[in-house]
């Protein structure tokens, strides 16, 4: 009995480690016309990437290329109605984390960029400020530290 409890633990061990997850990667989207523009807002203040571009889809990535955001036209007639109504400007966010935020605050203030909530520090601890890009988008931007105790 010992001998068959053993091995059907092995056999569960090898089996549990031997599983791989399921790889996944986000990428938000946003339904607007503002192409262009949001284009422009990420390349130039932010210093994204441009992955893939057409006339009705935008996709962009982090400097790192570690991450990525898209931007849809809205209503366009080869994307199902799901992704055809458009954003309407409110409830969304995104955060943008960064190794040295008051760098980037700085280099932010020089481009003459809106600065929506000011350099800052939290009692949980993020250091931030936030942006708001073409289509309404709040862009918090962080350095994450330890709260102090």
């Amino acid at each position: 009995m010992r001998i068959l409890f053993l091995t059907v633990f092995v056999l569960i061990h090898i089996w549990t480690n031997n599983q791989k997850p399921n790889n996944m990667k986000l990428n938000a989207g946003i339904v607007t016309e503002k192409l262009k523009a949001s284009k422009e807002f990420y390349t130039e203040v932010l210093g994204f990437g441009v992955s893939f571009e057409n006339d009705f889809y935008l996709l962009m990535h982090t400097p790192d290329q570690s991450a990525e955001i898209s931007f849809l036209m809205p209503n366009h007639e080869s994307q199902h109605a799901l992704f055809q109504s458009p954003f309407k400007g409110e409830g969304v966010f995104i955060t943008i984390e960064v190794e040295d935020v008051d760098k980037v605050y700085k280099e932010i203030q020089q481009k003459k960029v809106p600065i929506k909530i000011e350099l800052r520090d939290e009692v949980w601890g993020d250091r931030h400020f936030a942006i708001v890009d073409p289509n309404g988008i709040g862009v918090d931007i962080v350095t994450y530290t330890k709260p102090e105790e």
